[in-house]
């Protein structure tokens, strides 16, 4: 019998992505049998289906090149084949061809982000859009978005004891936030009214971010406009407004359910559990999230691409959003398992996130 040397698939030197045509049409049949039944596909149904005639003896020995490449495993002694990691992404980086949404599929994500303008906070207005693309896609629609970005329309500081305060934030939109402040020592409470009146001439209109720098800049040249301990009352609130990281990033889950749907073993509804499990680990999945908002348009994750994921061997496609200064405020996207309908989900995750930026900008 002649040995089958899985180098004789590729060019020299060339990489995976020059396989021949007659080992792409059988891989594509694999990832794509995959895609839509979750189970593994065998030489026999291949050879039904590929366009260029092939006996079952044939397929196998591509099927064997194919698995020497890393492309495809077994899962099962004697079973059909199903893609690797590796070999997803291969598929979509080299062989997928990406799919455009339908004119009604366009106009019901349009009509539900419609309800950005009418929603009465941002963040339930994305959740509306997640809500309608987790059921577009099957899959759990996640954001993650900056409470730094919303728009501040009045300030209100409480005097809880002698050297703390409530700081009460509320935001144009109707979000209220509110932070505890360390005061200085012998602060009156009329440098805490005077403080608040002197905020709420000047940040209106302003997220956090832009209030600050603006105080600060205004506390360096207007120092004379405001005695001591008021001073000090302001550049303690700046100063809490300058950290942030962790807890100035909302995430925002939709969906959880459809990832219950089409499970086909026990080991799927393992996989599930195991992804409830990361999805409840916020922290996580808001740093996998954080590494798109600097991306320009769709990332997708497959499996243990993100370390997060690994173990329920489950993918995200994801893309950062903006405000109408174009500036990125966030990112939405999906988490499924590694069959999600990559195709169809990647273009309606990008339409999603243009038409989001295209509403908070007005």
């Amino acid at each position: 019998m002649a040995q089958h040397d899985p180098i004789g698939l590729i060019a020299p030197n060339a990489g995976l992505a020059q396989l021949n045509e007659r080992s792409r049409e059988i891989f594509r049949q694999i990832v794509e049998s995959y895609l839509a039944t979750g189970e593994p596909v065998g030489s026999r149904n291949i050879s039904r289906l590929i366009s260029v005639p092939l006996s079952p003896a044939s397929v196998r020995n591509v099927m064997a090149d194919l698995e020497q490449l890393g492309l495809i495993y077994a899962p099962h002694t004697s079973a059909g084949r199903l893609p690797t990691e590796l070999g997803l992404r291969f598929f979509v980086d080299a062989l997928m061809q990406i799919g455009d949404l339908t004119e009604p599929e366009r106009q019901s994500i349009q009509a539900q982000l419609s309800s950005v303008g009418r929603a009465h906070t941002v963040e339930a207005a994305l959740g509306e859009a997640l809500t309608r693309l987790s059921g577009l896609t099957r899959a759990a629609a996640v954001v993650l978005t900056a409470k730094a970005n919303v728009r501040l329309k009045h300030i209100e500081f409480v005097r809880l004891e002698p050297e703390r305060a409530l700081v009460i934030l509320v935001a144009e939109d109707g979000q209220v936030e509110n932070r505890v402040l360390t005061l200085p020592p012998g602060v009156p409470s009329s440098a805490l009214i005077e403080a608040a009146n002197y905020l709420n001439a000047r940040i209106r209109g302003r997220t956090l971010a832009e209030a600050r720098l603006e105080l600060e800049s205004l506390m360096v040249q207007n120092k004379a406009e405001l005695d001591q301990l008021t001073q000090k009352v302001i550049a303690a609130g700046i100063a809490s407004w300058s950290g942030g990281d962790g807890e100035d990033r909302q995430l925002i889950v939709r969906g959880h359910a459809n990832l219950l749907e089409d499970l086909h073993a026990l080991d799927d509804l393992e996989r599930v559990r195991l992804l409830f499990d990361d999805l409840e680990t916020k922290r996580g999945v808001i740093d996998l999230l954080g590494r798109a908002e600097s991306a320009d348009g769709v990332r997708i994750f497959i499996g243990s691409e993100n370390k997060l994921f690994s173990l329920s061997g489950s993918s995200t496609i994801i893309a950062p959003y903006s405000d109408g200064a174009g500036h990125i405020v966030g990112v939405l996207g999906v988490i499924g398992p590694t069959r999600l309908n990559y195709a169809r989900v990647i273009p309606m995750v990008d339409y999603t996130a243009r038409i989001v930026s295209r509403m908070l900008g007005g």
